[in-house]
């Protein structure tokens, strides 16, 4: 009898799993583990940890996944990895040279980061970054962002979902129902957007038209109209009315980190009442042994309406399609992002949230 899964993503601490996280991945069985920049050194070196990981959990579908927009926020990076732009510049290209040319930008993007990924045993990226900017917009999504062209972003979006799937890629939008009208940073606080949904639904709209992405990432906002006592992720009047049913997203859906400060309570707490919103898993990032042993404990398995989401997803990550003419991207992408400028800031809140926590001793 296959073992239950747990509904978590957890994560490790370092360059190689301590005995401890050895043991808690292989008696609770998480569904998958994120990858962050303590847990990267060589090539070499993550391909053993990954190889540790699998082999650990005992699963061909354990899903290994890491945040690799673009721009600041890539966890490959030189001087092993291509440089890659951040989607605020993929979108100056659309805007620049046109839409046409800013799809095949877009796709050429996902298919040189799947290449990294695939050769490494990476099977999930959380990717891309379908939020609207606007002026306001908080500096830690500004640059992840397309920009503030609704067709644009869906566009260049639904180009490089298509793109993952395409290598064996899940890709995960994020964040669900969208971000861009708070100026707050949710890793610090969390941001409250008293706009009217009347008004909000020109951000949703993106997400909407990628309503059958595999995968998407919730926002840890507070919207008074729809639930004004419980974050987004937290919310089942927010779920299942907002991202189930008006934006009719029909994937998987992940909790963004619990460790955020946007939310409040014990890891306890925000476990249970975002898996009971109807989170079909939690994502946990810190990787302190003692936050990975509570979460681990108070998550439930995956249920029916998770578990068959999840064999969606199975069928993505074991689609092995091979690539041609790598070198030939390579050259191509190069010279269409030198055409623009990158957007100058290097602020990157989960790996300053994870430096504060580990300072503090906090989980």
């Amino acid at each position: 009898m296959e073992k239950p899964i747990l509904a978590a993503m957890l994560s490790c601490s370092g360059l190689a799993l301590s005995d401890e996280e050895k043991q808690l991945f292989s008696k609770y069985n998480p569904l998958g583990i994120s990858l962050f920049g303590r847990n990267i050194s060589t090539p070499k070196q993550l391909k053993k940890l990954i190889k540790e990981i699998k082999e650990c959990i005992g699963r061909d579908d354990v899903l290994i996944g890491i945040d690799q927009e673009g721009g600041r926020v890539r966890r490959l990076s030189e001087p092993y990895y291509r440089t890659y732009a951040s989607q605020y510049r993929l979108g100056q290209i659309a805007r620049r040279f046109g839409l046409e040319v800013g799809q095949k930008i877009a796709a050429v993007h996902a298919t040189l980061i799947a290449h990294d990924l695939q050769d490494l045993g990476i099977n999930w990226n959380y990717a891309p970054v379908i939020d609207v900017c606007h002026r306001g917009t908080s500096e830690v999504l500004r640059s992840r962002t397309f920009g503030s062209e609704r067709k644009t972003i869906a566009t260049l979006g639904q180009e490089m979902v298509n793109t993952y799937v395409r290598y064996g890629i899940c890709p995960c939008i994020k964040h669900l129902p969208g971000l861009g009208s708070s100026s707050t940073d949710p890793h610090l606080q969390i941001p409250i957007i008293n706009e009217p949904l009347s008004k909000l639904r020109a951000d949703f709209s993106p997400f909407k038209s990628l309503s059958n992405c595999p995968a998407g990432m919730t926002a840890h906002i507070l919207l008074p109209e729809v639930d004004d006592t419980f974050p987004l992720t937290q919310s089942a009047k927010g779920i299942s009315q907002l991202i189930r049913g008006e934006l009719g997203f029909e994937g998987f859906l992940i909790s963004d980190a619990i460790e955020m400060q946007a939310l409040k309570g014990s890891l306890t707490e925000r476990v249970k009442t975002a898996l009971q919103a109807g989170c079909d898993c939690i994502c946990y990032c810190g990787g302190n042994i003692t936050a990975l042993q509570e979460v681990a404990q108070s998550a439930q398995n995956l249920r029916d309406n998770s578990i068959f989401r999840f064999e969606k997803l199975q069928k993505i990550i074991h689609n092995s399609k091979s690539f041609e003419d790598i070198d030939k991207l390579d050259c191509y992408y190069e010279q269409q992002i030198g055409q623009v400028e990158e957007y100058r800031e290097t602020y990157d809140a989960t790996e300053t949230l994870h430096r504060m926590q580990n300072k503090k001793g906090e989980k």
